[in-house]
């Protein structure tokens, strides 16, 4: 069995996010993303707290992907460091893993 992952990352607005979100699954680097809309972060950026609000984005893949879904965030992402975090899926439903697998095979 192939390896999920979950990839989390965050855009200013839903607009973006759902173009963001759109271009990955046409280039099929992965099989769903889901938008978090709501969310508040605090941070600090160039030694000055920050608070901005913004939407978390899910993104589901497999491991095999990895390196083309982070050259694409990388290139597509309009924050100069954006946030980019993969969670192995330790478990999860076969008949998902399964969808999903074929969904970003190309």
């Amino acid at each position: 069995m192939t390896q999920a992952l979950v990839v989390l990352t965050t855009l200013g607005n839903e607009a973006d996010a759902r173009s963001f979100i759109t271009g990955l699954l046409e280039a099929r680097l992965i099989g769903c993303g889901t938008m978090l809309p709501g969310a508040r972060s605090w941070y600090r950026w160039e030694g000055t707290q920050q608070e901005e609000s913004e939407v978390v984005v899910l993104l589901k893949t497999e491991a095999a992907k990895w390196d083309a879904l982070r050259s694409a965030i990388e290139q597509r992402h309009p924050y100069q460091v954006p946030e980019l975090l993969a969670l192995p899926a330790v478990h999860g439903l076969d008949r998902y893993l399964s969808w999903l697998a074929s969904e970003v095979t190309t």
